[in-house]
C-alpha cells in the first residue's frame, strides 16, 4: 500500500466549512465501503489539516467520490497556506490507522 501525507492551513473562516465538507467524504466512504484505499484526516488547534491517504494502485476510489470533488471544489479559497503533499511509509501503528485484530499492509 502506498501513503501520502497532506498538510494544509485553513483560513479561519472556512475551517467548520472544511471539517463539514470532509465529515461528507467519510460518509460517502462509509456509504461506497473501497477496500483499496484507507484515509484519516486530522485538524489541529491551530486550522492546519493532516490527511493521510493509502491507496493500492491509485487513490482514485476516494477522489472519484462526489463528496471529495465537492471537497476539492474551493479548496484554494479556503486555504490559509500551501497544501504540501509527500509520500509517507508507516513506521509503527499502535491501533490508530487499524483495529486491534487489523494488521496495516505494508
Amino acid at each position: 500500500m502506498n501513503y501520502n501525507l497532506i498538510r494544509y492551513g485553513v483560513k479561519d473562516a472556512g475551517i467548520v466549512e472544511n471539517r463539514t465538507l470532509v465529515t461528507k467524504v467519510f460518509e460517502a466512504l462509509d456509504e461506497t465501503k473501497p477496500q483499496t484505499v484507507r484515509y484519516l484526516v486530522l485538524e489541529l488547534d491551530n486550522g492546519e489539516f493532516i490527511h493521510i491517504v493509502g491507496f493500492e494502485k491509485d487513490s482514485s476510489a476516494l477522489t472519484e467520490l462526489d463528496a471529495f470533488k465537492a471537497f476539492s471544489a474551493d479548496h484554494a479559497g479556503r486555504r490559509s497556506t500551501p497544501l504540501v503533499r509527500s509520500p509517507a511509509k508507516i513506521v509503527g501503528d499502535y491501533r490508530m490507522l487499524t483495529g486491534a485484530d487489523e494488521a496495516v499492509p505494508a
